[in-house]
């Protein structure tokens, strides 16, 4: 059986796993020099760091050079499909594919085919910035090439 992934929120990862990524940026960055010192400044044992080491990133760090497909409903307002993709261009990202239906009682349904680059900011930040765009509702990641 092949690997299957999730994308999730923050909020459903359970905190071990979320140190876990903690201590790997403070080993990454040099703050710390062994798996020991990260563990224990992050306040989890090195059984558990070496448990989900493997299993756990933030989206971020390996999603650049791939593409996302991403859907969501928005609202039938002037100018938010511009918002939209000038929120993506902000983030450096490439748009590749734009689908969008008729809208239906005031709302349209949008699926965006967007290239991560290795310029492109933070994915989940650009994620958030599209869910907190007023108008804009149900921002899913649908596949991850």
């Amino acid at each position: 059986m092949g690997k299957r992934y999730y994308v999730v929120k923050e909020a459903a990862v359970p905190e071990v796993l979320l140190k876990v990524v903690e201590a790997k940026k403070l080993l990454d960055s040099g703050k710390v020099t062994t798996i020991n010192e990260a563990a224990d400044q992050v306040g989890i044992s090195r059984s558990s760091f070496y448990k989900y080491k493997e299993d756990i990133f933030e989206f971020h760090e390996h999603s650049q050079g791939t593409t996302i497909t991403l859907t969501f409903q928005m609202e039938d307002e002037p100018g938010l499909l511009s918002d939209v993709l000038k929120i993506i261009a902000g983030f450096g990202a490439n748009i590749l594919t734009i689908h969008q239906s008729i809208p239906i009682s005031g709302v349209a349904s949008l699926s965006l085919s967007v290239q991560v680059l290795p310029t492109t900011g933070n994915v989940s930040e650009m994620l958030e910035a599209l869910e907190g765009h007023r108008g804009v509702r149900k921002v899913k990641i649908l596949a991850k090439e």
